[in-house]
Order: structure tokens, then C-alpha cells, then sequence
């Protein structure tokens, strides 16, 4: 008992207020069901119709819309009972000043309804959304309730950062680079000594690892960050830290294709799914440096880096065509016209075969110095 009380005094505030959200919620159910009323629980949705386009922010936000999860409803009782199963879990966490990652919390609360042969969850697949759907119910974030996912993405360069006490000198990690945690709240991550003048951001580790051999953030003055394709979170906050708090441009080499327009869509004014983070997440001054529709005659690549577009990415192009935030500029109505019109779409690495380190030492140094790029 001495270790718990030594723990809950040890809290910080932001967790304390996290518990007290906690209490509430668990609270609201209780009094329904003391009051003879049925047990519900008010969930923002999370969909497409309720994302709403900021232009004056050059964000995404959620709108108000809720949807109940009912206790008595047979379409709902899992998913209630599963959020509360959720929210037990959380509460220890922050009660024991510990976290666990998202597989670690679906293990936590996965077990066989006693007398039944029903699991809680089956698989992460359904624990990761309501572990979403706490986060908006109680305007929390996933790193406020102690949950961390895994690592995904690095980061190399001329800047210094604090990780936990710890001092990262991030010119000197070698060539698999700093490993971008999933948690990089102030309180997490500190910056130190920065000397870059701006963020290169590439979308695949294998791209990144060119620009690390080649020393480019060395010759060209950068932080050099990679987010293993989707950035996940942590990756995506770090990035618009170092953008709001050290004012370094975030540029964007990504692929030629509708996913490499959704990655700098995402990036630059966050996703529907996430849309209640984009005040955290989005950076609306990013810019997409390339690759470009125009690069291959441009660059005079050979035929074979073409790789034909599909039904699939052109109904995903034409729909990234209609985002409210492409639909009026014209330099991207230009660029995935341009796609569309080539039918092909081309990777970062195909620039490989005009020479190995073209992409280093012609192609992104002469973008950058033209301040050729898309906003």
C-alpha cells in the first residue's frame, strides 16, 4: 500500500488530470445504472463526414458529432464492455506511473468471458480503435494515457536532443541512425544544440540510408528523418516540433504516386482518422520537394523505372484531386493531372538510375537551391 501512496504522490499533473477524466467517465456509467437509466457512453466519431477542412489553419479538425455505445444495445454491448475493459487498463497504467504499448494493453485486457467461450478482443484490430475512441471521448491524448506504439522511423543530423536525461548527439549515431521514439512530448524530448537550417524528410528507410552514407545532412546543414513510409505519430509530432519550436522548414521527398501524395497530405494537414490531433501533428508549411511528373523527361530516366499506374491508384489520385486543399491550388491540380496523364508513377529510387548518389549530390541540392517545390 506504502508503494502505491509513494507512486500517486509521485504523479505528474497532466496524470492526475488524466485519472480524473477516468473517475468521471466511470462515474456518469455508474450513476445511469444507480438511476435505473441504461448505461451509455458518448463517442466523437471519427469519419470522413465529421472531419472538418480549416483553411484559415491549413488543418483538419474533428467536428462535434458523437454517436452512442449503449450497454443494453446487442450491436454495442462488446464494444462498450470493451471500452471500459480499456479504460481499467489505462487508469492502472497512470496510477502506476508505467506505460505499455498498444499490443501490451490488448494482451492486458484479452481474456475468455467467464462462462462463455467469447474472448474481450481477438485481435488488435479491434483494441487500437477504441484505444482511439477514449482518446477523443476523454480529450486526452494517447501519450497523456501511457500508451506508446512501436518505433517506427530515424533521425540523423546536426542538432542535439535530451531522450529521458539522456544526450543524443545526433552527428554521431552512425549509419542506422537516432531511433525516433513513439512518445516526444517536451517532457520526453528536450532540443539541445541545433545548427540546421532545415528538416529533409524522406519517405522509406532504404532512401535514407543513401542520404546517411552520403553524409548529406553534413554537406547540406539538415536534420535528415525518415518515418519507415506513413509516419506513425511520433515521427509526425517530432517532425512539427522541430518546424513550431526550432522554425526549421519541413521538405518532403516522397514518391511519385497517390501514396506518396497522401504521406505529404497527412503530414502537411493531418488525416481524418486523426483529425481531433492535427493541432499536434499537422505542419501546414511543409513542402513537397519531389519526386515530381515531370521528373522523368526532366531528368532523362530510362523507360524502366515506369511503373504503370492501376485502376486503384487512379481512383485514389482523382479523389486526392478533389481534397479541399488540393482543390484550389493549381500547382497540385497540375502535378497529379500530370500523373494521371503519364499513367505511370515512379519511387524515389528510381533516380538511382541516372548514377547511385544522383539523388544526393544533382537532383534534391538543385530542387533546394531553386526552391523548386510544391506547398
Amino acid at each position: 500500500m506504502a508503494k502505491g501512496k509513494s507512486n500517486t504522490a509521485t504523479l505528474k499533473q497532466r496524470d492526475h488530470k488524466t485519472i480524473s477524466k477516468l473517475v468521471q467517465l466511470a462515474d456518469d456509467v455508474a450513476r445511469k445504472a444507480l438511476a435505473g437509466r441504461e448505461p451509455k457512453l458518448d463517442i466523437p466519431t471519427r469519419t470522413k463526414s465529421n472531419t472538418l477542412w480549416n483553411k484559415k489553419r491549413g488543418i483538419l479538425e474533428m467536428g462535434s458529432a458523437t454517436a452512442e455505445r449503449e450497454l443494453f444495445n446487442l450491436n454495442q454491448a462488446k464494444q462498450f464492455m470493451q471500452t471500459m475493459l480499456h479504460a481499467s487498463t489505462i487508469k492502472d497504467l497512470v496510477e502506476a506511473g508505467k506505460t505499455a504499448s498498444l499490443r501490451g494493453v490488448f494482451y492486458k485486457a484479452k481474456h475468455t468471458v467467464a462462462g462463455t467461450r467469447e474472448n474481450t478482443f481477438d485481435t488488435q484490430d479491434e483494441s487500437d480503435p477504441i484505444l482511439e475512441d477514449l482518446e477523443v471521448a476523454l480529450g486526452s491524448l494517447r501519450e497523456e494515457l501511457h500508451i506508446f506504439a512501436e518505433n517506427r522511423g530515424a533521425m540523423v543530423g546536426n542538432i542535439t536532443v535530451v531522450d529521458k536525461g539522456d544526450e543524443i548527439d545526433c552527428r554521431r549515431m552512425g549509419s542506422g541512425g537516432y531511433a525516433m521514439p513513439s512518445i516526444v512530448e517536451p517532457d520526453v524530448i528536450q532540443f539541445k544544440k541545433c545548427e540546421a537550417k532545415f528538416v529533409l524528410h524522406v519517405e522509406k528507410g532504404t532512401v535514407w540510408n543513401r542520404f546517411n552514407e552520403d553524409r548529406f545532412w553534413e554537406k547540406n546543414n539538415c536534420v535528415l528523418t525518415h518515418g519507415s513510409g506513413q509516419p506513425p505519430r511520433g515521427c509526425r509530432r517530432l517532425l512539427q516540433r522541430l518546424n513550431q519550436e526550432l522554425g526549421l522548414p519541413i521538405i518532403c521527398l516522397l514518391d511519385c504516386d497517390p501514396w506518396g501524395h497522401y504521406i505529404y497530405s497527412v503530414i502537411k494537414q493531418g488525416s481524418i482518422s486523426l483529425a481531433f490531433e492535427s493541432t499536434r501533428l499537422a505542419i501546414p508549411e511543409a513542402r513537397f520537394l519531389g519526386i515530381r511528373a515531370k521528373d522523368y523527361k526532366e531528368c532523362g530516366l530510362p523507360e524502366a523505372v515506369k511503373i504503370d499506374l492501376t485502376e486503384n491508384d487512379v481512383k485514389r489520385a482523382k479523389e486526392i484531386l478533389a481534397y479541399p486543399w488540393f482543390e484550389d491550388n493549381r500547382a497540385w491540380q497540375k502535378e497529379i493531372q500530370g500523373l494521371l496523364n503519364n499513367g505511370f508513377k515512379m519511387e524515389v529510387e528510381s533516380l538511382i538510375a541516372k548514377d547511385i548518389s544522383y539523388v544526393t549530390e544533382e537532383y534534391v541540392p538543385q530542387r533546394l537551391k531553386a526552391k523548386d517545390w510544391l506547398d
